[in-house]
């Protein structure tokens, strides 16, 4: 077995695709065997299970490892196995050519430089043949070669190569695939795979292997732009490192990043590797690593850094080329989880442009409102936030994404263009339900009573207990309290200053939300700026839903010995960066609505001051119904 394969040669990854029993296998282990690729004991396993078992001899044994693909006969998993030949270093990717292990075959041929699309001659382009040729143009693959396998049960004909070679050149004209090879072979009696065949004497191509030495390998992802998706944030000692596999491009101690698609920005102090004196100045792509800031800042998984002359695109929507492979077809408007690189968020497919039916090749028409399993798309879609990624054609690793259904893989894609974002369509005035409605069925009116104040403050103590007794007074009342919103809605912001805008923002639009079904909404929030306050007021406002500030009062050293939730000693310690009334400012109201005292003034108290505040607001009696003109009008409903 020749397993001298020189130095700091390039590997060249090539993915073999082809249906269950077209010999795919078959040829990947003559490969194997003719290349004197294979260890001697596997040899020799493989003839001693044949003859234990009294069949005849299959290359396919020497790679169908699993007991379950040799007991049916079919590859299951994705398995790579490595050859030298020529002065070259290939790696082959069996893809799973089955239709249930789709996936498998996706997830294997993302990474190749090459497909080599297995065809039996003898039976032609099936279903399973065009589905796989689709894959590989959604994949981007432009090298391929179609190998026309089992020649000799078609008598090595020049005629039957003649009509394969005008079908294949078709469907992958049809495809927009280049047709670069299609070279008649025999797998099973190694008939043009190193050396011609005698019996191709009429064929004027190279055999296989020669062919293979003669393709492009792919660009070095060295010498493309900067992409480093975190993976983790992890904190030892004192230091706060950054972990993730850097896609591509090359990274440096002492080099200026941006974090997208936050725009943050912070300059590399270190490069951290295990053992410590491993540690590099410059890291390449292909490499996992863990880096060190010369600035802590906020920022977590999902975002990728780059530089900034060679940026990401930042943006919710997005042309795209998909292929589904869920049981349950893609629907309009559903929401399916988004994942890119570390990224991963909700996603809608707003429009489905073009469906490609995986039997004729031909789009669908009319354009079908759902995309059924198997089938292609071109779709726009639309992201929950900003994320960051590129152009499939610019950098495939973060131009590629897939949608689950219900934490289960359901469709990939590849990014094809990204759009201005639109709405996608008017969103008031759709309930058929008014306000005076739904006040004169609750018996009371809705209303946003925002409490701020520093944290421990009392905000959530007086919100909770407010909360309760409202309910049990037929008063229906929630509470937005701060660590929900930073545990579900907010939870991919961090906590500078814009993050902190957004945050409020969110909390005012979900607080108007639930105002306008009725409820009456407290917010127990910091919000420790006025504008962030006003902007929250004007958001309720804008839509007719009422609006009250209450400044909860304490000072910050009363604040700090109460601490219910630890926040100011982890801030004494470092942990918590900018934290309000220590490091970061808060402005107190300057007109509020309603001023509590929690430092002078006992909870009860405080209490008794809310509901003498908020009850004459919300509850509906017979002149408060008039002055909101609930009264009955009979020409209402007409």
């Amino acid at each position: 077995m020749n397993n001298h394969l020189p130095l700091g040669t390039k590997t060249f990854n090539i993915v073999f695709a082809g249906h269950v029993d077209h010999g795919k296998s078959t040829l990947i282990g003559r490969i194997l065997w003719d290349t004197d690729s294979v260890p001697k004991e596997k040899k020799e396993a493989a003839i001693a299970y044949c003859q234990k078992n009294r069949i005849e001899f299959e290359y396919a044994f020497l790679l169908d490892s699993l007991l379950e693909e040799r007991t049916q006969n079919i590859t299951i998993d994705v398995t790579e196995v490595n050859f030298f030949y020529g002065q070259r270093r290939f790696r082959i990717i069996d893809a799973p050519g089955h239709l249930e292990f789709l996936k498998n075959m996706i997830s294997g041929a993302t990474k190749a430089d090459a497909a080599v699309l297995v065809i039996d001659s003898s039976v032609g382009i099936g279903e399973q043949t065009k589905r796989h040729a689709m894959l590989l143009a959604l994949l981007g693959i432009k090298q391929i070669v179609v190998a026309l396998n089992k020649f000799d049960l078609v008598h090595y004909s020049p005629q039957a190569y003649k009509i394969l070679h005008n079908e294949c050149t078709q469907l992958l004209e049809k495809l927009e695939l280049p047709c670069n090879f299609v070279i008649p072979l025999s797998a099973k009696s190694g008939e043009n795979i190193i050396e011609r065949s005698m019996h191709l004497s009429w064929y004027e191509g190279k055999p296989l292997l020669e062919t293979l030495l003669g393709l492009d390998i792919s660009a070095s992802p060295e010498n493309s732009p900067l992409r480093f998706p975190i993976q983790d944030v992890f904190r030892f000692d004192e230091r706060r490192l950054l972990a993730g596999r850097i896609e591509s491009g090359k990274l440096q101690c002492g080099e200026l990043i941006t974090f997208y698609p936050s725009g943050k920005k912070s300059k590399v102090k270190a490069i951290h590797h295990w053992p410590p004196e491993s540690s590099p100045q410059v890291v390449l792509a292909g490499k996992s690593t863990a880096i060190q800031l010369e600035e802590e800042i906020f920022v977590e998984r999902g975002e990728i850094i780059a530089h900034e002359n060679t940026p990401p695109i930042v943006a919710t929507d997005f042309f795209a080329r998909i292929f589904w492979l869920g049981d349950q077809p893609l629907v309009l408007g559903a929401p399916y989880t988004f994942r890119l690189a570390t990224q991963q968020g909700i996603a809608r497919v707003l429009q489905i442009q073009r469906v490609i039916d995986a039997m004729t090749l031909e789009d669908l028409q009319p354009v079908p409102m759902e995309v059924k399993k198997n089938e292609t798309a071109e779709v726009i879609f639309r992201t929950s936030a900003p994320i960051a990624c590129d152009l499939f054609e610019n950098v495939q690793t973060t131009g590629r994404f897939v949608f689950a259904d219900q934490n289960r893989i359901a469709g990939g894609g590849i990014i094809l263009k990204a759009l201005p974002s639109k709405p996608v369509h008017e969103i008031k005035g759709r309930s058929r339900i008014s306000a005076a409605q739904r006040a004169k069925f609750l018996g009371h009116r809705s209303g946003v009573f925002w409490m701020t104040g520093l944290s421990g403050s009392g905000k959530t103590t007086l919100s909770n207990r407010l909360e309760q007794i409202l309910f049990h007074r037929g008063i229906l009342a929630y509470v937005i309290d701060g660590d929900e919103l930073r545990g579900g809605l907010s939870k991919d912001l961090g906590f500078d200053a814009q993050d902190r805008k957004e945050n409020i923002r969110r909390a005012a639009e979900t607080a108007k939300t639930l105002a306008k079904s009725g409820l009456v909404v407290i917010v127990a929030l910091i919000s420790p700026f006025e504008e962030d306050r006003k902007n929250a007021r004007s958001i309720c406002e804008k839509d007719g839903i009422l609006f009250k500030e209450i400044y909860v009062d304490a000072p910050i050293e009363i604040c700090k010995s109460r601490d219910p939730k630890f926040l100011y000693l982890k801030a004494s310690k470092g942990e918590i960066p900018k934290m309000t009334g220590l490091d970061s400012p808060y402005e107190p109201p300057s007109n509020c609505d309603l001023h509590l005292l929690t430092a002078q003034e006992s909870i009860e108290t405080c209490l008794e001051k809310l509901l003498d505040f908020i009850v004459p607001l919300v509850r509906i009696s017979p002149d408060k119904e008039r002055e909101l003109g609930l009264l009955e009008d009979p020409a209402a409903e007409i």
